[in-house]
């Protein structure tokens, strides 16, 4: 069944998603992060020991499910491709460029919406750059911008990375080796049984509708087509209905225990980072990990390239903090961000437009 053809599949795409994101919520997963790419990567990157950032350490099923969900349905739907050759080393640096721009914000574009839908006037706020940022994407493709088409490959090259996630759900299961936070958000999580359904499910939907953030915002820039934006508002209205019933809702930007800052400027820039390299990439966090499902080693390596810039963010001091109360004093302590983030934000943005305007398709 494809759920991309009408306005009313898109719908009901995305309120299938935000009922998903809704369960996991209740579950257990962390409050106003109940379904965040750049976090649950970032979480996973932490339990496979490639930071050290204690808090943040837990092998996701919800990522391990995304993917395999797109996999299986694609695989099911005859939609399975594989390919790869477009750039991969471009899309690496872009797959890192993303992740430093979500750790500043502290969020996906997933994220985004769902702080959004429960009153975060910063989410509101960073909206602003991440629509500027996939705008800039999608005037760079208008002006000529590409990386290349992508070519068929050997049908093995695609199961690489569901075949990885499948080794990270056994080692999660079966093994001690993998690291857990005790504490913070990375030991807040729903059981794994319900996160692994979630996530497959979620990357079904997501496969069968396209879903995509920055690829809504590009549709409606190049195309005037805003039917992508469709599952988007399908997603945000249940996660709002949600949050309102469970006494969630706080229309405020200093909230202590979501995770988040309220730096305008810095949560602007972080998101127009992340806008713009997840146009030039070809899709959002989310969008790279149902590609890489349905066998796009290109969307592979941008999943890679996240993972590692997850390592750099907390190897090197770029992840912003969040608003917290002291548990000593009762004292609100703001969020912030870090100098060297504030300085790699700028540099991911530079090599974006570099990237954006160095690679442009030949004329015949």
């Amino acid at each position: 069944m494809n759920l991309s053809d009408s306005k009313m599949k898109l719908l009901i795409a995305g309120l299938g998603c935000g009922v998903i994101a809704a369960v996991l919520a209740y579950m257990g997963n962390p409050a106003n992060m109940a379904f965040c790419i750049a976090c649950f990567i970032r979480d996973m990157a932490g339990s496979l020991g490639f930071h050290q950032a204690a808090v943040v350490q837990y092998a996701r099923p919800e990522i391990i499910g995304l993917v395999l969900g797109a996999f299986i349905i694609s695989i099911l739907t005859g939609e399975y491709r594989s390919s790869g050759g477009s750039a991969p080393m471009i899309r690496f640096i872009l797959g890192v460029i993303i992740m430093i721009g979500s750790l500043i914000f502290l969020g996906c574009p997933l994220r985004m919406v769902l702080r959004m839908s429960a009153g975060d006037l910063n989410a509101w706020i960073a909206l602003i750059g991440f629509a500027a940022g996939a705008g800039t994407g999608a005037f760079a493709l208008k002006s000529g911008f590409s990386l290349g088409r992508a070519y068929e490959t050997k049908q093995g090259s695609g199961f690489v990375l569901p075949a990885m996630m499948v080794g990270v759900l056994i080692l999660l299961v079966c093994t001690p080796l993998l690291k857990f936070s005790e504490s913070g958000p990375g030991s807040v999580h729903a059981p794994i049984i319900m996160s692994l359904i979630g996530g497959l499910l979620f990357g079904m939907f997501a496969q069968k509708s396209r879903l995509c953030f920055a690829g809504g915002i590009r549709d409606a820039v190049l195309m005037r087509n805003f039917d992508l934006l469709i599952p988007l508002g399908g997603l945000f209205a249940v996660m709002l209905v949600y949050n309102i019933a469970m006494g969630k809702f706080v229309l405020a930007m200093n909230t202590p225990g979501i995770i988040a800052h309220s730096d305008s400027l810095w949560n602007v820039l972080g998101m127009y980072t992340v806008g713009f390299a997840a146009v030039l990439a070809g899709g959002c966090p989310l969008r790279q990990l149902i590609l890489a499902g349905q066998g796009s080693s290109d969307s592979a390596v941008t999943v890679l390239g996240m993972f590692f810039g997850a390592a750099l963010c907390h190897n090197l001091g770029l992840a912003s903090s969040g608003t917290a109360m002291n548990a000593e004093t009762g004292e609100l302590v703001a969020g912030a961000v870090t100098p060297n983030g504030k300085v790699a934000c700028i540099i991911c943005i530079v090599i974006c437009f570099i990237i954006a305007f160095a690679n442009k398709r030949k004329q015949s």
